[in-house]
């Protein structure tokens, strides 16, 4: 379909959703509807909500976020549930300013513009629908038009709570135009735009000494007032400020806490009461959603100036740390790259890993845990499972430090760097080592770095190129066991036969001979050995393995290669372990023989196929490790 047809249904499904009707027809609506009623930061709540919740391992997930905020799922459900959820239900939560707090690039102008694009299509759904006076600047609750003292009977009948007082110009039109017939005001159905300036503001601080407060609050339009005669006419009023063209939605308030006061305790007055002075009238109500951020650094600054007391309780602070899950990271940094003009450049496998980890090691604090170093922390918190640990000390690792993730590198950093190795290698393909070696050169250029957390953090790049050495030579081990498959089944089966004759205390048969054999220790324990299972322990994995087995047959599968992970990565380092003498001769030699030169080809040609590798990453990846192995 082309552009053109899109455009055309596009706009036919602008004259769909369009509403047009008076006040007593929207009556009905509400009385069919009533959820067309519902408060600024209800229609957010139930935006987040509708989207679809999942629990997961007693973890709320919400949907309306995936695909763009990973690993802050805790700040992200604080926020729904802490926040939002009761703000919905008319709590005194309703009436705070909602800060979110935390460290640069760590999400939270993402999460702001996420709600905002997220409102906008919400209005276009039938459960997200909003209705306001037609002509009225401030887009107005069409339900304000009731007056205070039949407000108990419309609450009896229609069981909605109306909040708010209908504002100085639709009181004049209301009067001038209508008569005073409120069931003949027009009424229409309007849609959230940040860029139309219907529902959605943002305001931004300048200079302190140039910052008008009409900005926020609307202004005087000097050429109307010989029109109307005086200042005090809501006609000679533009309500265009933010506070106005943002009621029934949200409003961003970038860098709030660099603010004028003046401008503070307008925002203050509006969550507070539900109003804000503006000009010569009485005070105007508007019911919006005033969401802030600011990083950690000038919220202490902020909190510790004694003049901002009465502030602070009006203020709910939500913390938005940095990811401490390296998966989630690499997720964030894939994101990044798609969004760019890099999509088309190789990243060879595990390069936004390792820079991952490298990341995450930069934002952990120390545990008092013993035998807890950072490698293993950023493991637990990655949810792996690792030996003699449990979920029960990775919650308490989580508790012993409340600031944890709000320091650290940040991911446009790490991003800036894979920009400029991509520039600097001039090749369509990069790898782990030029990212490590791009992150440590962009070390010295990071200004607001102290020389002690450099020192620490080149410390952390030499921990990633540890951990990526590991990876590299397990991706090796894994093609040239995978190009040698007969071999590793053949040999699965051998421990196999071992492992059942052990178990049930028999004696193995020699295929040739016929002879009665004891089963074979040493080569079980070559294979044991491979990941970590001491002399203690091997009864209890060999009988694990006989159980797995056991249950295979039950169900009426075969028990293979793949079937037990842990054991299959041992029989691949047992297999590589001795292969390895091959895999040296093999990655290293400048001059292959024709037997070399046709192991090689099947392993590159495995990393490509099997691994996500191209031509020349993969030779880069066993040049790399032929040199591991020949130290």
């Amino acid at each position: 379909m082309d552009i053109l047809k899109k455009i055309q249904m596009h706009r036919e499904e602008e004259e769909r959703l369009a509403w047009e009707g008076t006040f007593a027809e929207y009556l009905d609506i509400v009385k069919e509807r009533p959820y067309v009623a519902q408060t600024a930061h209800s229609r957010v709540y139930n935006m987040i909500k509708d989207a679809g919740v999942e629990e997961i391992e007693g973890e709320k997930k919400y949907s309306f976020f995936r695909n763009q905020m990973f690993g802050i799922d805790d700040a992200i459900e604080r926020l729904v549930e802490e926040y939002f959820h009761p703000a919905a239900k008319r709590l005194d939560v309703k009436k705070r300013i909602l800060l979110l707090m935390g460290p640069v690039s760590g999400g939270k102008s993402t999460l702001v513009t996420m709600l905002k694009r997220g409102l906008e299509a919400y209005s276009r759904t039938d459960k997200g629908a909003v209705y306001a006076i037609k002509g009225c600047p401030m887009h107005e609750d069409p339900l304000h038009m009731i007056p205070p003292n039949l407000r108990e009977d419309f609450h009896k009948e229609y069981g909605i709570r109306i909040e708010g007082n209908l504002s100085p110009l639709n009181m004049m039109r209301l009067e001038e135009e209508y008569g005073g017939r409120i069931e003949d005001v027009i009424v229409e159905r309007i849609f959230f735009s940040e860029n139309k300036r219907v529902g959605i503001g943002t305001f931004s601080p300048s200079d302190p000494k140039s910052q008008d407060i009409a900005d926020l609050t609307g202004s005087i339009d000097f050429s109307t007032i010989a029109e109307f005669g005086s200042e005090s006419d809501p006609r000679a009023y533009r309500f265009d400020g933010e506070l106005n063209k943002a009621n029934r939605g949200m409003m961003e308030f970038q860098e709030m806490l660099k603010c004028d006061e003046k401008f503070l305790w307008h925002l203050l007055s509006l969550t507070q009461e539900g109003n804000f002075k503006a000009g010569r009238f009485a005070l105007i109500s508007a019911d919006e959603l005033i969401i802030a951020h600011t990083n950690e650094a000038e919220y202490r600054s902020f909190i510790s100036n004694k003049k901002n007391e009465a502030l602070h309780s009006r203020i709910i602070v939500m913390p938005v740390p940095y990811n401490l899950s390296y998966s989630e990271e690499e997720r964030i940094y894939e994101k990044m790259i798609n969004e760019s003009e890099m999509a088309h450049v190789h990243i060879a496998p595990h390069t936004l890993k390792v820079a991952a980890m490298f990341t995450i090691l930069t934002r952990l604090k120390d545990s008092k845990k013993a035998g807890v170093d950072h490698v293993k922390k950023m493991r637990l918190y990655d949810g792996e499972i690792l030996e003699g640990f449990n979920d029960v000390d990775v919650e308490e690792m989580r508790r012993e430090h409340i600031d944890e993730g709000m320091k650290g590198i940040d991911p446009r950093y790490v991003i800036n760097r894979i920009s400029s190795a991509i520039i600097r290698k001039d090749s369509p393909s990069i790898n782990a080592l030029d990212v490590l070696r791009s992150l440590k050169d962009g070390l010295d250029q990071h200004a607001s770095i102290s020389n002690e957390d450099r020192e620490r953090f080149m410390n952390f790049i030499s921990v990633a190129r540890r951990e990526y050495d590991e990876i590299a030579k397990k991706e090796v081990q894994k093609a040239f066991v995978y190009s040698y498959e007969e071999s590793a089944k053949t040999l699965m089966d051998n421990y196999l036969d071992n492992v059942e004759a052990f178990c049930n205390k028999n004696k193995l048969r020699d295929p040739l001979t016929g002879e009665e054999m004891n089963p074979d220790e040493k080569l079980m324990r070559s294979i044991e050995e491979q990941i970590g299972i001491s002399e203690n322990a091997k009864k209890a994995f060999r009988e694990e393995i006989l159980i797995r087995i056991s249950a295979y047959a039950r169900k009426g599968k075969r028990f293979d290669y793949n079937s037990h992970e842990r054991l299959r990565e041992a029989i691949q380092k047992k297999l590589f372990a001795d292969l390895k003498d091959i895999v040296k001769i093999t990655t290293s030699s400048k001059t292959p023989d024709e037997q070399q030169l046709k192991k090689i080809n099947e392993v590159v040609a495995t990393l490509i196929d099997e691994y996500g590798y191209n031509s020349t990453s993969a030779n880069e990846l066993l040049r790399y490790v032929g040199s591991l192995l020949n130290r």
